[in-house]
């Protein structure tokens, strides 16, 4: 299906029935089909709807530059075009800056937020070191090499290590470095992803689910979050990868399922 946003084709896909809707959101330089198989799950008892943001995979492309607040426009005109009365974002890595605006303009129309492989503490200064790699002209195919292997890292899965080569290898310097600039601004504006969360108002509930640890004891930080917030939730998952959808599907299945329901 398609949708116009700000006079950009925004293709996005919406199978099932009910309410709320799952809305899948991909990360920067990724398409929605990194969602593929939690779609084919999800469509058979909810409804699921899955974009590609402005300038990635089958949406529309502008020789404009854009960041976050026009992915956000992008995610409300498929919220829009849907009729969905009720979402829970979906929402992979630095997506989740995009999951929480909606939540702020929504309200209570974003249910519930699933965040999904995001570091949600203050980043750790190699990953600041490595962001500004990426928009160095010179530095930033090394740097993208680099984080590719860190994914990937102990990961015999073919159709993952295709995707991340093929499909986000795809994308070059301008889009990562756009990527890297939205992501360093959301961190210094925001301090860190736990912190815009406790202070939307009302709170939301939220489900963290990850497999890789991007800083030490990073379950058990979390962990303690949730004691003091009850709106907050993390599941550990048991995958290699930053893409455990294409590793333990069943697994998100179960846990987002058990989320929803019980929150």
């Amino acid at each position: 299906m398609k949708v116009t946003s700000d006079g950009l084709e925004i293709v996005y896909d919406d199978f099932g029935n009910g309410e709320p809707a799952l809305l899948f959101m991909p990360g920067w330089c990724s398409d929605r089909s990194v969602f593929q198989d939690l779609m084919l799950r999800f469509t058979m008892h909810r409804r699921t709807l899955a974009l590609d943001w402005r300038g990635h995979g089958e949406s529309g492309s502008s020789k404009d530059d854009f960041g976050n607040e026009a992915l956000v426009s992008d995610a409300l005109a498929v919220i829009e075009a849907s009729k969905a009365k009720q979402v829970i974002p979906v929402a992979l890595a630095h997506s989740g800056w995009i999951a929480i605006e909606l939540r702020r303009r929504l309200g209570v129309v974003v249910q519930k937020l699933i965040l999904v492989d995001w570091i949600l503490t203050e980043p750790p200064q190699p990953f600041i070191q490595a962001l500004r790699g990426m928009q160095d002209p010179y530095r930033w195919k090394d740097i993208v090499k680099d984080i590719f292997s860190h994914w990937l890292q102990d990961v015999d899965n073919p159709r993952l290590i295709n995707f991340v080569h093929q499909v986000m290898g795809s994308y070059g310097f301008d889009m990562w470095a756009r990527a890297a600039r939205e992501i360093s601004k959301a961190y210094a504006e925001q301090t860190s992803p736990l912190h815009a969360l406790s202070l939307l108002r009302p709170p939301v509930s939220v489900l963290h689910i990850y497999a890789q640890s991007p800083v030490p004891d990073y379950l058990t930080i979390q962990q303690e979050f949730a004691s003091s917030h009850s709106w907050f939730s993390v599941y550990r998952l048991d995958a290699r990868s930053h893409f455990p959808m294409f590793e333990v599907p069943d697994e998100m299945v179960t846990v987002i399922e058990q989320f929803i329901r019980q929150y």
